[in-house]
């Protein structure tokens, strides 16, 4: 997999995804959607670490800024 998500991108995904545990944990969040947001922060903190979207693939996104190598 190459890497396809910026530092930008990367970090975006970190907060929303630590905004989303946060709530969960006062309470703010209940019942079906707070499991549906939790499984998000999850695939979010995931994508971040590994620096892979499979979304963007497809799609042809690319937010990485590291310079494309020309062979």
């Amino acid at each position: 997999m190459k890497r396809n998500m910026g530092n930008a991108d990367r970090m975006i995904r970190l907060i929303i995804a630590a905004m989303i545990v946060i709530l969960y944990f006062t309470d703010f969040l209940t019942g079906t959607w707070s499991i549906i947001l939790l499984v998000l922060a999850g695939v979010f903190v995931t994508t971040s670490a590994i620096g892979f979207c499979p979304l963007y693939a497809p799609l042809g996104i690319n937010t990485c800024s590291i310079a494309k190598s020309t062979k």
